[in-house]
């Protein structure tokens, strides 16, 4: 199977719904999935967040977002961009924890790069 991963860079409904569907297309298929969350999607980490909002597809956030946490999906919070939003990891869903810019670079050498 593939290694994939995913980052997200907007807090744009439609960028975070799109990564997110794929991320768990990918996931369900058996590949090797890790997202990484940076600038202004770093927003998306905090729990509770409204993902309800559909895109012109009919979709949304919550439609994939939910599987992605359940299935502890491993998401990094790039670390810089989340504390000078002053954002708490303990407010972050459960498969996401802050990371940096040196485990972005790893993974990228092992996987296919979507960007949204």
């Amino acid at each position: 199977m593939a290694n994939f991963l995913f980052i997200l860079r907007s807090n744009d409904n439609e960028k975070a719904t799109r990564c997110f569907q794929f991320a768990k297309i990918a996931h369900s298929k058996g590949h090797q999935v890790n997202i990484f969350l940076i600038d202004n999607g770093v927003d998306w980490a905090v729990s509770g967040r409204d993902g309800s909002t559909r895109t012109v597809t009919g979709d949304c956030v919550d439609d994939y977002l939910p599987y992605l946490i359940e299935n502890e999906v491993e998401t990094g919070v790039c670390t810089p961009c989340a504390k000078n939003r002053d954002m708490d990891e303990a407010k972050f869903n459960s498969n996401m924890v802050l990371d940096g810019g040196p485990h972005l670079i790893d993974m990228a050498v092992e996987a296919k790069v979507f960007n949204f």
